[in-house]
């Protein structure tokens, strides 16, 4: 049995200060290092951040202007990709010596989107996958990600893609990525809930694919001393309590959920359980009946204008 050790890094951003962020990542990486980590897992809008519980001035039919101002900092602290960010991240990942999957807030032009980096161990973009569908609030701030972004990248380490979130209660998407032999499903979030545990170990199940979800821990102290906090402002107050799970294709919890402190869980996997666990059930394969269901999917680029 050829075992590889994985992670998924609990951890929260500066909120509104990407420099500092990024010098805070830096720490978790020299810590993967040390632990012998191969392929590490970042939270949802790691890098950029998640503005829990801003409104953003939007009531129906009214914006404020202190709504497009919160905007235009979020928008600010987002990074382009590629970019100096992006480059700086794959150093980090090359120091590690690691895959690294990594939630940011990607700027294009002035839409942003909750995406997902890979980076392979030298350092270098592998792809991305952008949010296909904000959930509720979201919406306001992130634009929505289409069908050309949603790789399973097979590499030497195994064929690994990210679901961010929500996303994960999409049977559609589940079904895609299935259908494109994952075996390392990531799964960046910042829901905390303890019903994320059961999904997780659903996805697992049904997928036979080990399942890596790393979920931020924000606490007040991360945020400035403007931010408009609804759930209070005593420094110590979480934002985002964590939750952070490795489940096997069995359904099987190998690490975690951790609550309350950021850390880095690990497991030891081999990747052949992704095999035995399709033994009795593979879901786009012997256990589908494409006579009954069939899933088309698109993965053309749109753009809102094309230019010949």
């Amino acid at each position: 049995m050829s075992t590889q050790r994985v992670a998924v890094v609990q951890a929260g951003s500066t909120l509104f200060d990407t420099p500092k962020t990024l010098e805070r990542m830096q720490a978790h990486c020299e810590e993967l290092q040390r632990l012998g980590v191969q392929l590490a897992v970042f939270p949802e809008a790691y890098v950029g951040g998640y503005p829990k519980g801003l409104d953003f001035g939007a009531r129906v039919g009214t914006r404020s202007a202190k709504g497009r101002n919160d905007y235009e900092r979020y928008w600010s602290a987002s990074i382009e990709v590629p970019g100096p960010e992006v480059q700086r991240i794959g150093a980090m990942a090359k120091q590690a010596n690691a895959y690294f999957v990594v939630g940011v807030i990607e700027r294009d032009g002035s839409t942003l989107y909750c995406t997902a980096l890979f980076f392979d161990p030298q350092g270098a973009l592998l792809g991305k996958h952008r949010k296909l569908v904000p959930t509720a609030s979201e919406r306001l701030i992130w634009g929505m990600g289409d069908g050309s972004t949603m790789p399973v990248l097979g590499t030497p380490f195994g064929k690994i893609g990210a679901v961010i979130c929500w996303e994960n209660y999409m049977p559609a998407l589940r079904m895609t990525m299935y259908s494109k032999g994952i075996q390392l499903y990531c799964a960046p979030t910042v829901d905390e809930r303890e019903i994320w545990q059961s999904s997780m170990r659903h996805i697992a199940y049904e997928g036979r694919c080990f399942v890596l979800s790393a979920c931020q821990y924000l606490r007040r102290s991360d945020c400035p001393g403007e931010y408009d906090c609804i759930q209070g402002n005593a420094p110590e107050t979480e934002l985002i309590r964590g939750g952070s799970v490795i489940v096997n294709p069995l359904g099987e919890v190998l690490a975690g959920p951790e609550y309350g402190r950021e850390t880095i869980l690990t497991a030891d996997i081999d990747l052949t359980d992704t095999v035995r666990g399709k033994y009795d059930l593979d879901a786009t394969g012997h256990y589908a009946r494409p006579e009954v269901f069939s899933l088309i999917v698109d993965e053309r680029e749109k753009r809102s204008v094309t230019r010949s």
